[in-house]
């Protein structure tokens, strides 16, 4: 403890921050962009920018990729069906060897060619929530600790800060750069309080089952009875059953399910077992119009058709955390929230970012050859501008590699990994051997990334904002454009400022030198 409590709270928060920021600008921003996770899979997978179809095939129209799955021995099949944000069918099932996914044309029926990547959902999304360790769950444990650590932040934030209203209204981006940084991590640390702390605590209510396993052990046998039963899909425990089995007509039983729903066309079909006697088939509804995901699913037995349950009931407490569970995901379909919540994401991460910065401007004249300073700068150039670089990488192989692309054993779609984690890396390596060139350079090298990845995708498939802007169905496109010219504008923007700042600060040095002599 310090002399006093607030200066007790100040070297908790600096210090929470400076061991822990680097995980959570990697969180903040794969959260961020998961915002918009479908818009930008319609940008890394062209054969799904498609008009939205007024009338779309029926159900049956895939029982053919059903009876595939049924062969296979699938323990599930899933279609997906359009939306206001995803035009196409996805349907999709298991084998204990791998998975098989497929992107279908609404009207035509016909498959569309395979962009063989993970996209913002296979990807981005399960980074933000478990780093892509899966070892032990250690990803998400490492997640759930550093949301801890933010809640410690903002806490603690809020009690250093004496003038916490007047920060609100300061900004001086003519001071120095000590207190530009200084004002402007305490502008978006007041202006998105609210956001930070909600996100981060709902985000740790969703991952509740990881964290605190023995409340649902004292209830439960196990984990998987405890998901069944939280998430309506009681239906679903039950034995493996004999083969042999038909499905009965998909469409039949999803008009049953309308009518229970009052019309509503459901949002995802499941079929479990397929092909077994314990088949079920399951009707998902969306979540489009609510906050809350309730999860109203209606189940009929898959070969006789026998209604089994609606699981459209909810105890206060779980409605409370459906509720929890909405505002962080953001089924809702809301655009302006939806873009409400990317500019107050952007917000947490330029939070974070000036948190690593002002540290390191407030000890550089002092500290700056020690290792651990050294150190420091090299994970912050690493997490902050090296993971944006990172992610632009991510994009542009997307662009670059032939859709049969092999290497190493490795397929397309791990390759698009693999360099995300190689430029992440380099950023890492770059920031220790040049540390008084690494903001400069990766700035200027985002601004190059962001712009070569909107000309790839206008030379690989002809679509560039002017084109993009005209066509509604390619507003998502045009969005995705849209954001990495700002975003290469805004690292070029950087880049001039901090060349301008070295040269001015090279021409001071002369002149004192020619004085002192």
């Amino acid at each position: 403890m310090k002399q006093d409590f607030r200066r007790s709270m100040g070297w908790l928060h600096t210090w929470a921050g400076v061991v822990l920021g680097s995980i959570l600008f990697a969180i903040f921003w794969m959260g961020t962009l998961s915002v918009f996770d479908s818009e930008i899979d319609q940008w890394m997978k062209p054969a799904t920018r498609i008009a939205p179809a007024h009338n779309i095939l029926p159900l049956e129209s895939f029982r053919s990729s059903l009876d595939e799955a049924i062969a296979a021995k699938a323990s599930f099949w899933n279609v997906t069906l359009p939306s206001d944000r995803d035009a196409v069918f996805h349907t999709r099932y298991g084998t204990r060897k791998k998975m098989i996914s497929r992107d279908i044309d609404p009207v035509t029926g016909r498959t569309l060619p395979d962009s063989g990547t993970l996209g913002a959902t296979g990807f981005i999304f399960p980074f933000h929530y478990t780093l892509n360790i899966e070892l032990m769950n250690l990803g998400e444990w490492i997640v759930g600790m550093a949301s801890m650590a933010m809640l410690v932040l903002c806490v603690t934030g809020v009690i250093i800060h004496r003038k916490i209203f007047a920060e609100f209204f300061t900004f001086r981006p003519r001071a120095k750069p000590r207190r530009m940084l200084l004002d402007l991590h305490n502008l978006s640390g007041v202006l998105g309080l609210p956001f930070h702390i909600f996100l981060t605590f709902s985000g740790l209510v969703i991952l509740g089952a990881t964290y605190f396993p023995a409340g649902v052990n004292s209830i439960y046998p196990n984990t998987r009875v405890y998901f069944f039963e939280s998430n309506g899909l009681s239906f679903l425990s039950v034995k493996h059953g004999k083969p042999g089995a038909p499905v009965i007509s998909l469409d039949e039983t999803a008009a049953r399910a309308r009518l229970l729903w009052g019309g509503e066309t459901p949002h995802l079909v499941l079929v479990a077992n397929p092909g077994m006697t314990t088949s079920r088939i399951a009707f998902f509804r969306g979540n489009e119009k609510q906050v809350v995901i309730d999860r109203d699913v209606i189940a009929f037995n898959g070969s006789t058709g026998e209604f089994l349950s609606r699981s459209s009931h909810l105890t206060p407490i779980m409605r409370s955390q459906r509720f929890l569970n909405g505002l962080h995901l953001i089924e809702f379909h809301h655009w302006v929230l939806r873009w409400i919540y990317f500019l107050l994401g952007l917000g947490s991460c330029v939070l974070i970012a000036t948190g690593f910065l002002f540290w390191m401007e407030s000890r550089r004249k002092k500290q700056e050859k020690q290792i651990g300073f050294r150190l420091v700068e090299a994970i912050a150039s690493g997490s902050i501008t090296g993971i944006i670089l990172a992610t632009l990488g991510f994009l542009i192989a997307n662009r670059l590699l032939p859709s049969d692309a092999h290497l190493l054993g490795l397929e397309r779609s791990a390759l698009e990994v693999q360099v995300f984690y190689f430029l992440w890396l380099a950023t890492f390596l770059h920031g220790w051997v040049r540390p008084r060139q690494v903001w400069f350079g990766q700035s200027a090298a985002i601004a190059l990334l962001a712009f070569t990845a909107v000309i790839l995708n206008w030379i690989t498939t002809g679509d560039h904002p002017l084109r993009t802007l005209t066509h509604r169905y390619l507003w998502p496109v045009a969005g995705m454009d849209i954001v990495l010219l700002a975003g290469g504008a805004l690292g070029l923007l950087i880049a001039v400022f901090l060349f301008r700042r070295a040269r001015n600060g090279v021409v001071a040095m002369r002149s004192a030198g020619e004085r002192r002599a």
